[in-house]
């Protein structure tokens, strides 16, 4: 009977990871149709169709999957789709910004608020917890590319503005601008990245217990599960004991 019972719970998260796995790779293509639609259809020709892309690669979206999302964008899909910031607070006072795609302005607001107020947050005015973040550039590389000092010079030569590197690896920082063009210097230097994106940076970084994470991590669970939500950013800082507690 154990034996039956762990197969049923390793079945049921396997179906829970195949279920966050195809609403990731639904919101990745929504993006990929977006950008394409803004610009030109063609990734080297278009920036922020270029970081969709890279994007949707490193989160191993199909090739064919991609594809078809810039098709989507040359056939009017994508037409109506507007993006929305909301910012509020969650369990403890954490920030929270919301990042939204929608054809539907009244369901998403609507659906994002009830989520805040169910999961012990508010939302709030636009701004509210906005000038606690920093739009940056972010792109990933896991620790065996080479040591921080490589990684710094290459950052440096790339025109960079930070490096964070640990033995899970390093981010690179930069300016929201420059993210294209440091992307593709890194490129040549260390190869593909783990991850390419725009990030809204915490400034200021509120301090979480065991029981707020938990709150915490159920509103952005809940967040991330309408399908009108692109991202969720929070500025929650937690000891090492309460991550492994997690």
């Amino acid at each position: 009977m154990a034996g039956h019972s762990k197969w049923a719970n390793i079945q049921h998260r396997k179906g829970r990871q195949d279920a966050v796995r195809a609403k990731l790779f639904s919101k990745l293509s929504k993006e990929i149709t977006v950008a394409a639609k803004m610009g030109d259809p063609d990734p080297d020709k278009n920036p922020r169709l270029r970081l969709a892309v890279k994007e949707a690669k490193s989160q191993s979206v199909p090739k064919d999957v991609i594809e078809r999302a810039i098709k989507k964008s040359q056939a009017g899909e994508g037409d109506d789709y507007e993006e929305i910031r909301y910012e509020g607070y969650g369990p403890n006072g954490v920030a929270v910004i919301v990042e939204a795609m929608t054809d539907n302005r009244n369901r998403t607001a609507s659906s994002v608020r009830s989520t805040f107020t169910k999961n012990g947050g508010n939302l709030g005015e636009t701004g509210s917890v906005g000038f606690m973040f920093e739009r940056k550039g972010e792109v990933s590389y896991p620790a065996s590319v080479g040591d921080a000092d490589t990684v710094m010079m290459a950052a440096i030569e790339a025109g960079a503005e930070d490096v964070e590197s640990s033995e899970d690896g390093h981010i690179v920082w930069c300016a929201d601008t420059d993210l294209n063009e440091v992307a593709t210097a890194l490129e040549t230097d260390l190869g593909e990245s783990e991850s390419t994106k725009l990030v809204w940076k915490p400034t200021t970084t509120t301090e979480m217990d065991l029981e707020g994470m938990q709150k915490l991590m159920k509103l952005v669970e809940a967040l991330e599960d309408d399908d009108d939500v692109q991202r969720v950013t929070t500025n929650f800082e937690a000891t090492d004991e309460v991550m492994e507690q997690l």
